[in-house]
């Protein structure tokens, strides 16, 4: 990458500043709340939104939000100071600056918000703006796939959160989270509690990427490096990790919850990070540390142990420092040097000092070396995967493996390309950074080393009230501490370390043996590409098979999805009614209108004239209209009659110039289907009448009609006065729509002159 794209002008350089003062400003609004969040109290703001559905725009704010808060904010500050270098001259830099100040409002929206409306809607907002960040470089094709792919993939997600919500939302009564976890606690007993389980597990899988739905995340790497250290480390691939931790007090505690996140969380933890050792690209080398990360968070959730708990908020913060700083550490090696491949980077150390301190800081703390914060964080969760009563062999051994490649990883990524000879010629000359783009990283870094020294502050202002806020309760935490003792947490920690010295010192035989195996295993990304082409082939298939230009068949697929939804619901009715309803007797009148429309329904059926099988149909309709005579409805039967009236006219008149068509109504195959569709959606009908009439009818808009039909509008005949006053508008689009029709019908039939040929 070039080191700057052209000549920067003073708006672009507004434009950068913009959001980096807007940043500062958010974080610096919610660091006064870290005294009163970390005494316990919680703050609450709501505003008016759909009165009417009783959804308000309601924002809370407790230890859990003002943490991810925090962390969007600061870690957005930085990131918008380097990207006004990073990307200094681009053409496009305004764009740029917009999507990511609206990806940084929109998830810190998702973050504190109390309904579960205001929740989902910024969780789309965070899909969207991220798929136009990955997709930023819109002409490279690899950049609008792997755009496409995330969006495809969250967006499933997405869906089945509005569905989780929205059973959540009625199940509770009300849609504010702050409610609900006041009012009904753990759902473990709930009727509901799975599928709300499940719908939930499945937006926050998808969101943060936990096997079999992680492919979408390495190749999210397509964006801008500014992107990439955004949105895995306080962003958008935490929003799952965030939905598993606001839910945690009203979902957990049961086995679907402790065993779907326990297994996947292990399985995403130790594959990614032996993906990660396999990579050669350092920008893909931290993807799957991410991976592993979310993993690990997704882990310890699955427990209620507060020791755990304690870990899991911890080790996020952590993640969050160590990896923003990798990530605009990588891309400062890109800038200045052209490349991102790790076996030929080497020997940057001696010309970019600062930057090689700035990595060792940062992947000290990933690699959990002491005095960083990454030490405490892997003590405590040794220390809560240690108290756990169920799965605490799986969840230590998954956490040693995982943090073993970690520490061969950190060393790949952050000791090699600085202080190992280069690798080979493809290389520029470094220089060192910019200090618009190294502020971020040294920081953070320094960050990472000054709470691992003085971890007290941190405990007490972010990481308990953290963790009271995801347990759902004031419970007795972890306490930070850079030397707890030697326990086993310390000796499963040097077994760490030792076993991530050796796995760095094999892992370019390592390397090379899973870069072979990977050719003969299967590939997610792969099976994606072959889902989409799957899709797109049922979908030709389908329409081939729909869409087939004849009329008739686009009737009976109609009458066959209307006969499947009905059938369903009359079958799958938890409280079905069988009673045969009490038929009124009728006398002469009625039964010889019910002769004539059995002779015309018959007629039509029989008839293969359609002009005949259109007056058949007329007489049915005329019968119609007489039973609404009989039962003194007589401003609807004219309506039945003038429709039915109508219709034959028009028909008739359309026949007339219609082109001869086969003599589909001749195969005595495609009539006994029709038959047999027929008759079982009448059934299907019948029975649904049955079901309906069965029940005492609701008569309260009656009632209301009749005592207000008068007073308000001044009319004694209800029917007219519903259609003119009550229902003025729905009236209004009906005839607009009998107008419109009536005008195709016209153009249709209205006589046309044939052009003469000149010759």
């Amino acid at each position: 990458m070039a080191d700057d794209y052209g000549e920067q002008t003073p708006a672009m350089a507004v434009v950068g500043w913009l959001p980096v003062v807007l940043s500062v400003a958010l974080f610096a609004l919610f660091v006064p709340m870290l005294g009163p969040v970390g005494a316990g109290e919680t703050l609450r703001y709501s505003w008016e939104w759909a009165p009417s559905l009783g959804i308000d725009l309601s924002f809370w704010i407790d230890g859990l939000s003002l943490m991810f808060a925090l962390l969007i904010t600061g870690i957005g500050a930085l990131i918008h100071l380097y990207s006004a270098r990073y990307l200094r001259g681009h053409p496009q830099f305004g764009r740029f600056a917009l999507y990511l100040t609206a990806f940084e409002l929109a998830m810190l929206g998702l973050v504190l918000a109390d309904s579960l409306i205001t929740l989902f809607v910024f969780w789309e907002l965070t899909t969207i703006t991220s798929f136009l960040l990955i997709g930023f470089n819109h002409y490279d094709p690899a950049s609008r796939r792997n755009a496409t792919q995330a969006l495809f993939v969250t967006g499933a997600g997405g869906m089945a959160l509005l569905a989780g919500l929205i059973i959540l939302g009625a199940a509770a009564g009300t849609f504010e989270l702050s409610e609900i976890r006041a009012s009904m606690g753990n759902l473990g007993e709930h009727v509901l509690y799975t599928p709300i389980a499940i719908l939930f597990l499945l937006a926050a899988f998808t969101k943060s990427a936990q096997v079999p739905f992680h492919f979408w995340l390495p190749n999210a790497m397509a964006a801008p490096t500014p992107v990439s250290a955004y949105l895995h480390s306080a962003t958008m691939v935490k929003a799952g990790v965030y939905l598993l931790a606001r839910m945690h007090p009203n979902l957990s505690g049961t086995d679907l919850w402790a065993w779907s996140l326990t297994i996947l969380g292990g399985i995403t933890a130790v594959f990614a990070s032996i993906m990660a050792v396999k990579q050669t690209d350092m920008k893909q080398t931290l993807a799957y540390t991410t991976l592993m990360a979310l993993g690990t968070l997704t882990l310890y959730l699955a427990s209620d142990v507060p020791y755990a708990i304690t870990g899991a908020m911890t080790f996020l913060l952590v993640h969050s420092l160590y990896k923003a700083a990798l990530f605009l550490i990588a891309g400062i090696v890109d800038h200045r040097t052209g490349t991102r491949d790790l076996e030929i980077l080497g020997g940057l150390g001696r010309t970019m000092p600062l930057t090689a301190l700035a990595a060792a800081l940062a992947a000290s703390s990933m690699a959990g070396f002491p005095p960083f914060i990454g030490f405490i964080g892997k003590e405590i969760l040794y220390a809560g995967g240690e108290r756990l009563a169920e799965f605490q062999i799986w969840t230590l051994g998954a956490g040693i493996a995982a943090n073993a490649l970690m520490v061969a990883v950190a060393g790949i990524v952050a000791f090699k390309p600085f202080w190992r000879p280069a690798g080979g010629e493809a290389m520029r000359t470094p220089v060192e950074a910019a200090t618009m783009m190294l502020v971020g990283p040294a920081i953070l870094g320094a960050l990472s080393l000054y709470f691992g020294l003085f971890p007290g502050g941190l405990q007490n202002d972010l990481i308990h009230p953290a963790v009271n806020a995801v347990m759902g309760e004031k419970v007795k935490a972890a306490e930070l501490k850079l030397w707890a003792g030697v326990n086993v947490a310390l000796f499963l920690s040097l077994a760490t370390f030792a076993l991530g010295f050796i796995l760095y010192g094999l892992h370019v035989r390592l390397r090379e043996r899973l870069a072979a195996m990977g050719e003969r295993a299967p590939s997610f990304d792969v099976g994606w590409d072959a889902l989409l082409r799957g899709l797109v082939f049922g979908a030709r298939r389908l329409t081939r098979t729909i869409q087939t230009g004849v009329l008739r068949d686009y009737v009976r697929y109609t009458f066959l999805t209307l006969l499947a939804l009905l059938g369903g619901a009359l079958i799958f009715n938890t409280e079905p009614v069988y009673v045969w309803p009490k038929f009124p007797v009728f006398e002469i009148p009625g039964l010889l209108v019910c002769l004539l429309i059995f002779s015309g329904a018959l007629l039509a059926t029989l008839t293969s004239s359609r002009i005949t099988a259109i007056a058949g149909l007329g007489a049915v309709g005329i019968g119609v209209a007489l039973i609404f005579i009989v039962f003194s409805a007589p401003d609807v039967a004219i309506t039945q009659l003038l429709v039915e009236t109508l219709i034959v006219v028009l028909f008739a008149a359309a026949a007339l110039r219609l082109p001869k068509l086969p003599r589909l109504t001749g195969s005595s195959k495609v009539r006994w289907g029709d038959a047999l569709v027929s008759v079982a959606i009448g059934s299907v009908i019948a029975a649904l009448i049955i079901q309906i009439v069965a029940v005492p009818l609701d008569l309260r808009l009656t009632e209301y009609f009749e005592v207000t039909s008068f007073p308000e509008a001044f009319g004694r005949n209800i029917v007219n006065v519903i259609l003119v006053d009550f229902r003025a508008l729905d009236t209004f689009g009906e005839i607009t729509v009998v107008v419109v029709a009536a005008l195709g019908a016209y153009a249709l039939l209205r006589p046309t002159r044939r052009k003469e040929d000149d010759a």
